[in-house]
């Protein structure tokens, strides 16, 4: 009738254990969703800093400004973007100082990135074939001399009229040392025989070209390279301020020549001629990560792969900062209220980014 100490031992413990099994159980089936729930609330980049370089010409800022917000959407913590020249920029994200680069262009910067070595890696498209590059003279003086191409400046009369130093060479506004189009540029001048006929002025771009605009404004003849977004086109608008003149051929570096095709093009507005020779390929505009970082981070590279800016948008954000709009605080304020007038497509940058980050 009585159970011996023993088995009654037995029982209870028979007892307690199931009873544990029982609450372990109601436990997890309680935790399990909350842990689910943490999971898919929890974004990837938490905890997780972010280091941006962004060139020392302000045009590209916004892309940086963009970037670095979606990034912050994702849980990153960006630190503020530091400035430097186009080559130390690549330096330093192929060496890991850095983790981003939001303004490559290719095949433009080419010589960047084909070096042995290179530490980054291209990843998705800032805007794809959305700039182009060339020369431009103020329309009154293509009209006057009749300029087409860059062997008018070996004419005499030409020179004279753009020699505003009066070293007896046309006045070129080229780009500051270092350059891709610096580099692009010099080659052309010797490709084309042009050193004794056209100086390249290679100070800081935006100051040289707010010369040459006084200069234009003054009435006197003005020839400048410039490329697409810039306020520069916006400041002097094709077709009816300025032409884009052509190269006399289509002659690049080695690194450009397979896309020499896309250096001539159709339907140019304010071309000197159609089809338009400018000389320079179409560039597409990209991000440039380090190499390393994209592995640790599929979430950052997925947003980088997904995400995109109106070459538009990019134009009018530059004509704004010429007009006074260029603190930090108005380009963060630009590129928040771009983000939010497109965010629908910007919700699937992210969560496209944030399932890469869970798959992780």
């Amino acid at each position: 009738m009585f159970q011996s100490f023993p088995q009654r031992s037995q029982v209870v413990l028979k007892f307690l254990n199931t009873r544990n099994l029982f609450v372990s159980s109601a436990i997890l089936a309680l935790i399990s969703p909350l842990n689910q729930s943490i999971a898919q609330d929890s974004l990837p980049g938490e905890g997780k800093s972010v280091r941006v370089v962004q060139p020392n010409d302000d045009t590209g800022w916004i892309m940086t400004a963009f970037y670095t917000q979606l990034l912050e959407e994702l849980g990153y913590t960006v630190d503020e973007a530091i400035t430097l020249d186009v080559p130390v920029a690549y330096q330093t994200v192929s060496q890991g100082s850095a983790d981003l680069y939001p303004d490559g262009w290719f095949p433009l910067h080419n010589l960047y990135v084909e070096q042995e070595g290179f530490g980054g890696e291209q990843v998705g498209y800032v805007a794809r074939q959305g700039a182009l590059q060339g020369y431009l003279v103020d329309k009154a003086s293509a009209e006057k001399f009749d300029i087409k191409t860059l062997d008018d400046f070996k004419r005499d009369e030409v020179k004279k009229a753009f020699d505003r130093n009066g070293d007896g060479k046309a006045d070129l506004v080229a780009c500051p040392p270092g350059w891709g189009c610096e580099e692009t540029i010099t080659y052309q001048m010797d490709a084309f025989e042009l050193h004794d006929h056209i100086n390249p002025i290679k100070a800081n771009y935006s100051a040289s070209m707010a010369d040459a605009i006084a200069a234009y404004e003054a009435g006197e003849p003005i020839l400048f390279y410039t490329w697409t977004p810039n306020w520069t086109v916006d400041e002097l608008k094709p077709g009816r301020d300025v032409v884009w003149i052509q190269t006399p051929s289509v002659d690049l570096p080695e690194e450009q020549r397979d896309l020499a095709d896309s250096a001539t093009l159709d339907e140019i507005e304010g071309c000197v001629a159609q089809p338009c020779v400018l000389g320079w390929p179409v560039n597409d505009i990209r991000p440039v990560a380090n190499k390393e970082f994209l592995e640790e981070n599929p979430a950052a590279r997925t947003l980088l792969e997904e995400a995109s800016m109106s070459i538009e948008f990019v134009l009018k954000q530059n004509a704004e900062m010429k007009n006074g709009a260029d603190s930090p605080e108005d380009i963060k304020k630009q590129a928040a209220e771009y983000i939010e007038e497109n965010r629908s497509k910007v919700d699937g940058w992210l969560e496209a980014a944030k399932a890469a980050g869970q798959a992780q």
